[in-house]
């Protein structure tokens, strides 16, 4: 790399002019860079900032690592620890002084690890051990939960104090294990094969934070087979947000802290027992819209709906008009047919020869036993009955007096 020269024409520079010089001419031409070294004179500032020296055997160069970097590294620095950091090459104005700013720490050697790490996180990807479509989804309302940690974490403390909080009635199985140092990753993977035997719903695999030596044994392939075969879904919870490891890659679901696996894993009672409230309430206002609705529909019927006897009666009122049209009509011909017979009757009386005889006339009868019409058909001497209207006479004509005489 080359530092670009001052300019010619300037001969000299103030201190401060020198300094930012030098310190643009650092930031410009050296990139991030990864430095081994031991920390001494280490300094945790009250502001969060953290100050110490990286030196090796001939050399030291001044250190600082900002708060909003150290909050991330998730394990305490302390002087005489071997370190490898990523770090800008910078210069203190004020104070003349070359430093280096840096921006993430890890263990010495832990680069070995890290490759490690990448190499078997390719292997399994290309296997599909990580692949979306084989993940399991979360049981909604688990009844049991299995829990793969150490006793002595903190991390257990958590997840029990946050299950606790948020559902008290789920049953909780521990299943411990080592989580770091030797034997720990087949120890591990030997827990969550007993986890995945014991009934549970799902499994919680929870560690605290820790350098990449320290969650070095859920780096291990064992454990990522275990996590694949088991035979619930796992919910892994593994050191800070920016920690990854190849049992967060394998999980079902990867919660960024074990208190977050804890929430993702149980509902929370609370906000269940409000939604229940809400539903119920819903579901009450539906249930008396919907009686509302069927006792406005059982009025309507109700008024549309007949009393049989009102049925009887409405079925015999038109028989009843029927029978009073009838009747009127059957008196209306009676009297009809009376004023006929009557007339006829009238008409009868007239013709009666009883009703003649009574008038004073009297009934002829010849021998033969016919009426006498015509006087011209008697002889002297035939004799002839003669009725009256009470009784009658024999008499025998004397004399036939003709037609035009008797006129």
């Amino acid at each position: 790399m080359t530092l670009s020269p001052p300019p010619v024409e300037q001969s000299v520079f103030s201190v401060a002019g020198l300094n930012r010089l030098v310190r643009a001419c650092l930031e410009a031409n050296f990139p991030l860079t990864w430095v081994a070294g031991e920390i001494s004179n280490l300094t945790h500032a009250a502001s969060g900032h953290v100050y110490f020296s990286l030196k090796d055997a001939s050399a030291q160069a001044r250190c600082v690592m900002w708060r909003s970097r150290a909050q991330l590294l998730g394990w305490r620095l302390e002087n005489g620890q071997k370190i490898e950091a990523r770090v800008l090459i910078s210069f203190y104005e004020p104070r003349g002084e070359f430093q280096l700013t840096v921006e993430a720490v890890r263990r010495a050697g832990q680069g070995d690890l890290y490759e490690q790490f990448l190499r078997l996180k390719a292997q399994l990807e290309a296997e599909g051990l990580f692949a979306a479509a084989g993940k399991r989804p979360l049981p909604a309302f688990p009844r049991r939960i299995a829990i793969v940690t150490s006793p002595q974490a903190a991390a257990l403390r958590d997840v029990l104090s946050t299950l606790g909080r948020r559902a008290p009635h789920i049953a909780i199985d521990v299943y411990p294990t080592p989580v770091q140092g030797a034997g720990a990753g087949q120890r591990i993977a030997a827990a969550l094969k007993a986890a995945s035997a014991g009934g549970g719903d799902l499994i919680l695999l929870c560690r605290g934070g820790g350098s990449l030596e320290d969650l070095q044994a859920f780096n291990e392939e064992g454990v990522a087979r275990a996590i694949r075969a088991a035979a619930v879904p796992v919910v892994a919870g593994i050191g800070h947000e920016t920690d990854f490891t190849i049992a967060d890659f394998a999980a079902d679901l990867r919660a960024p802290t074990p208190t977050a696996a804890a929430e993702l894993a149980a509902p929370d009672r609370t906000a269940l027992c409000q939604a229940l409230a809400r539903w119920r309430e819903q579901l009450q206002r539906r249930a008396e819209r919907a009686v509302a609705d069927r006792q406005q529909r059982l009025d309507w019927l109700a008024g549309r709906l007949l009393h049989p006897a009102e049925r009887l009666a409405q079925r015999r009122d038109p028989l009843l008009a029927l029978r009073q049209r009838l009747e009127q009509q059957l008196q209306w011909q009676f009297a009809q047919r009376r004023m006929e017979l009557n007339a006829l009757a009238s008409s009868l009386r007239q013709l009666d020869p009883h009703a003649v005889l009574a008038r004073g006339y009297a009934l002829a009868t010849g021998p033969d036993g016919r009426a006498v019409r015509d006087a011209g058909e008697l002889t002297a001497g035939v004799a002839l009955r003669l009725d009256f209207a009470r009784g009658a006479v024999m008499a025998t004509v004397d004399q036939v007096v003709a037609a035009s005489e008797a006129d």
